[in-house]
């Protein structure tokens, strides 16, 4: 994927609000890749510094349910999240762009041939800190997008919640 365009970009809900010269800005910073069906894009607990724009293919988006079943064994089972296509142009790893510690919160894993696009951390801050108006557009964008996440993950937590209690009653 080496033909990145204005055109594609600006599918992407981060750049919601910015014009064709204003997303240009960022083709020449995001880095194509190619991953083969079933490679990791980025793993729960690894290091991250980049948002992943997913341009082709479709991946699952896992979280680990890590239990401690006596001393000596760790369940590491793992909970699909949900699963995302390229038609729905989706961005994720905004999470450690603001996370102290910049760990990557699930892992993510191609369930067909995919091309991403990875837009580094420094590079990103860059473009917003050049251009402030870019920057607080792009900036409630992701927010937005956070809040969504967080929204459903409150949902997800509250069915855990009420599932729990319920086996606890009986």
């Amino acid at each position: 994927m080496s033909n990145l365009t204005t055109e594609l970009l600006s599918t992407f809900s981060i750049f919601n609000g910015l014009n064709n010269e204003q997303v240009k800005e960022f083709i020449p910073h995001i880095k194509p890749k190619s991953i083969t069906q079933n490679e990791d894009i980025i793993k729960e607990g690894e290091d991250g510094d980049s948002l992943i724009f997913l341009f082709s293919g479709e991946v699952t988006i896992t979280k680990a349910m890590t239990l401690m079943t006596n001393k000596t064994n760790v369940d590491t089972r793992e909970k699909e999240m949900t699963r995302l296509t390229s038609d729905i142009h989706p961005v994720f790893g905004e999470m450690s762009l603001f996370d102290e510690h910049d760990k990557r919160t699930a892992t993510i894993t191609a369930l067909t041939n995919c091309d991403i696009g990875n837009l580094y951390a420094s590079e990103f801050f860059k473009i917003c800190d050049a251009d402030p108006q870019v920057g607080n557009i792009v900036m409630r964008n992701i927010a937005g997008q956070m809040a969504k996440n967080l929204q459903k993950t409150n949902g997800q937590v509250l069915k855990l919640t009420t599932a729990f209690s319920l086996i606890l009653e009986s």
